[in-house]
């Protein structure tokens, strides 16, 4: 008699989470490859260095079964010596058939200045020189979904330069984990906010109830946690 053997959801968000990750430390390696071809050639990393890792990134945004919608990197301030603040960023946008570049205010004394430094999925990489999953948040530079914006950060003997990212929208992520977890099985972040769910009452983006949480499966190296769907 064949047995039918029950789903890990644990093991099934561990793998799509390594799956993302691996996209992302491509996204490192490469950069970090040009940093040190700068470095051996005698100069100090540049923009025009951070230019021609697009061709890279975008291949990597184009590969057949990638999830992520955006990819890139964003450096620490004063890395470059000609830009003070550099991201070099891909995402697909709505309206365009191929990933396109995004652009924000870098102006450190303009109303729309887009502090990045500030922003956990940076800060937090910087801090702890671990990975990081930051969200799930309204994405406000395209989509408008939910996101969710795996990083990792990029040393070079010991100095932080940055961060190598991707961003993935919820419902994409949901479509690669949801028919492995199972009934009444929720995501939830470190906050409690739900980021995937199998339960219709709790949902993206909803908060779980301090006192109602029954015990959780945190999992391995990111401040998420597997828990049965409270009644």
């Amino acid at each position: 008699m064949t047995t039918t053997q029950a789903p890990d959801p644990a093991l099934a968000i561990s793998e799509a989470i390594e799956g993302i990750f691996a996209t992302v430390a491509e996204v490192r390696r490469v950069t970090l490859a040009r940093h040190a071809a700068a470095t051996a050639a005698g100069r100090r990393f540049a923009d025009e260095d951070v230019r021609a890792l697009a061709p890279a990134y975008v291949d990597l945004l184009r590969a057949p079964g990638e999830v992520a919608v955006g990819l890139g990197i964003i450096l620490e301030p004063g890395t470059l010596a000609d830009h003070p603040l550099r991201l070099e960023w891909w995402q697909w946008s709505p309206q365009r058939d191929a990933p396109v570049p995004l652009e924000v205010d870098l102006h450190p004394d303009s109303v729309g200045f887009y502090d990045y430094a500030a922003a956990e999925w940076f800060a937090v990489p910087r801090r702890t020189r671990s990975r990081h999953v930051a969200g799930p948040y309204v994405d406000v530079h395209g989509t408008d979904g939910y996101m969710l914006t795996f990083t990792l950060p990029m040393e070079v003997d010991g100095r932080f330069l940055g961060v190598a990212g991707a961003d993935v929208l919820v419902t994409r992520f949901e479509s690669v984990v949801l028919g492995r977890l199972g009934s009444h099985a929720v995501l939830a972040n470190e906050e409690g906010r739900v980021v995937v769910s199998t339960s219709s009452r709790w949902i993206t983006g909803c908060l779980l109830p301090d006192d109602e949480l029954p015990p959780a499966v945190p999992l391995p190296r990111l401040p998420w946690a597997l828990v049965e769907a409270p009644a």
